[in-house]
């Protein structure tokens, strides 16, 4: 009787066996639904932060509110700090290059003897070259011009491609005579009509006056081409334009460089002699030498240099030997000087032999002679014997050197941009930690999974317990 009373009274409180069932299969989803929701909650802070950096802000004061708004966000991730101060930096490179369009822009339009495409310039879009080589020459220096033409200069229609293929300008830079439109400068309009390998210098000619149509060259030439290099030669170097291409290309990441051939001559302060020094005695006792400064015959200096020249052209001092000008101009700056002795070889057998070797070099001359003795006569042997391939100017990739970079190195301004750019191709649960991780910890990641997952657990373990059968 008593068992027969145990087993109705146990028979009243069991729960039927699919309703327990149906119990459980709803824990079981419930508790995965809400494990997908708490795990998809940070994806509201993730989300916004991927697409701002799709968005073009409207102006740079925006762009530095959003990012600072950023940084102080993520005050777990290190280099915050960092983020901000090249966010201030980019703002004043924008200034700075605002500055040089407009000071470029004075310097082309109040020229009065610069030529009509020059000061038509901003009627034409601006693409962006590798480099300008500007070849300094003279009124007098007609048949060293046409030796370079005939050497390692492209002509017209080669010319032409090789600044829409490989972004490389050249011109011979000379400025104005004494007397406005005499003799002189009419030999160089004509010549300009047959060759259309000229630019025009709001600079009056003369030798001791290289100091200042350097300034001037560098001042116009940023202002009408927007290249990564700008270069200088003489008239009387021979140049391998792809060596040179390649040289520069290995720079091109670098923000301040100085190119050349370092030197610390000796200051010259005895009158009548060459590269005779007036202002010696700024550079100590009798006897010092120069600061390290890159030779004459060929030097390249990066855009923001360039820049920097143009918005200070009226204050730099000018010395009486133009590659020691230039180097005073940087003293101070935060700028790499690259020594590459490259820029120097001497002429046969000296870059013959290093030609053969693999070793080509990107300028020739003759350091007794400032340049190749007897130019006009010796620079097509120096071409033959020196010279690159014909063909290695066309079949360079000079923009091969940028992509190798940026597959090595990778800039990070900060944390928090480079999470952005990392987690474009990843999955939700590797963005929440990559998140969590750099925030501090995975604790914020797993916490509502395993709440919830044991929530779970209990309620089935409890529903299988209610349909055990009973005895």
């Amino acid at each position: 009787m008593s068992v027969k009373s145990r087993g109705e009274y146990a028979s009243k409180h069991v729960v039927p066996k699919n309703l327990a069932l149906l119990l459980c299969f709803a824990s079981f989803f419930a508790g995965m639904f809400f494990t997908n929701r708490m795990l998809m909650m940070p994806d509201a802070k993730v989300i916004p932060r991927t697409s701002r950096t799709d968005e073009r802000p409207v102006d740079c004061d925006l762009k530095i509110r959003v990012l600072k708004k950023e940084a102080n966000s993520s005050r777990g991730i290190s280099g915050s700090q960092q983020s901000i101060q090249t966010v201030d930096k980019a703002i004043s490179d924008l200034e700075i290059k605002l500055t040089a369009a407009r000071a470029g822009r004075e310097t082309v339009l109040n020229d009065p003897k610069i030529s009509k495409d020059l000061k038509n310039v901003e009627s034409t879009p601006k693409r962006k070259y590798l480099m300008v080589i500007g070849i300094n020459t003279a009124f007098s220096s007609r048949k060293r011009r046409d030796s370079v033409r005939a050497t390692w200069m492209p002509q017209a229609e080669m010319r032409k491609k090789l600044e829409e293929e490989k972004g490389i300008i050249i011109r011979f830079v000379i400025g104005h005579s004494s007397t406005l439109g005499g003799i002189l400068d009419k030999a160089i309009e004509a010549e300009e009509r047959v060759h259309g390998d000229f630019l025009r210098l709001q600079h009056t000619e003369g030798y001791l006056e290289l100091s200042g149509k350097t300034k001037t060259y560098f001042a116009t030439v940023v202002s009408l081409w927007d290249a990564e290099f700008y270069v200088k030669v003489d008239d009387d170097v021979h140049v391998n334009l792809a060596t040179l291409g390649l040289t520069l290309a290995e720079h091109r990441k670098k923000p301040r460089v100085y190119i050349g051939c370092m030197k610390s001559g000796p200051v010259l302060a005895r009158k009548g002699v060459k590269y005779h020094e007036p202002e010696y005695w700024k550079f100590g006792d009798v006897g010092n030498k120069y600061f390290r400064h890159a030779t004459g015959q060929l030097y390249a200096i990066s855009k923001d240099l360039a820049t920097y020249i143009s918005i200070n052209q009226n204050v730099l001092h000018k010395y009486a030997n133009e590659d020691v000008s230039l180097g005073s101009w940087f003293i101070g700056l935060d700028v790499e000087h690259v020594n590459d002795r490259r820029l120097c070889c001497g002429t046969p057998p000296d870059c013959e032999r290093k030609a053969q070797a693999g070793n080509i070099c990107v300028a020739s001359f003759d350091w007794q002679c400032s340049g190749i003795c007897m130019s006009v006569k010796r620079i097509m042997g120096v071409h033959k014997q020196c010279g690159e391939d014909t063909n290695a100017l066309w079949t360079t990739n000079f923009s091969q050197t940028t992509r190798n970079s940026d597959s090595v190195k990778v800039h990070t301004r900060d944390h928090a941009l480079t999470f952005i750019a990392v987690t474009k191709h990843e999955d939700r649960t590797t963005r929440l930690k990559t998140l969590n991780s750099l925030n501090g910890g995975e604790l914020y990641y797993k916490f509502p999974a395993i709440v919830m997952r044991s929530i779970t657990r209990v309620v089935i373990f409890v529903g299988s317990i209610l349909l055990l059968p009973t005895q």
